[in-house]
């Protein structure tokens, strides 16, 4: 698994950790029962404090997608498998909205609307 963040982003680093485990899950390349890099190993590739990484997994850990045990690490759980099932339609809705030169904020908008 490899961990991506873009430091000239206005999106906060732990957010970028977040989205890219779940980008990782909703390609299938992680599965459940996979461990994730230790939030030490993450840090240190990233040259970030350990404390961003570890917020980033307690997020995901919140959205039910990692189990974090001490001792263990972080486990992707059976909640990972929808998103890889998703993967396809949000890649199609993606290429529509880009056609119609929607924004990446309008889609997202959008999308949180149509959710509720």
């Amino acid at each position: 698994m490899l961990i991506r963040v873009d430091p000239a982003s206005e999106t906060p680093i732990f957010a970028q950790v977040a989205a890219s485990v779940r980008a990782d899950a909703a390609a299938g390349r992680l599965r459940s029962g996979d461990r994730l890099p230790s939030a030490r190993d993450v840090a240190a590739s990233l040259g970030v404090n350990l404390h961003t990484v570890l917020r980033a997994y307690q997020l995901l850990r919140d959205e039910g997608l990692v189990d974090m045990r001490r001792g263990r690490g972080a486990v992707a759980t059976d909640a990972v498998e929808p998103l890889a099932q998703l993967h396809h339609d949000i890649e199609a809705l993606v290429a529509r909205a880009r056609a119609l030169a929607l924004s990446p904020d309008a889609l997202a908008a959008l999308v949180k609307e149509m959710y509720r």
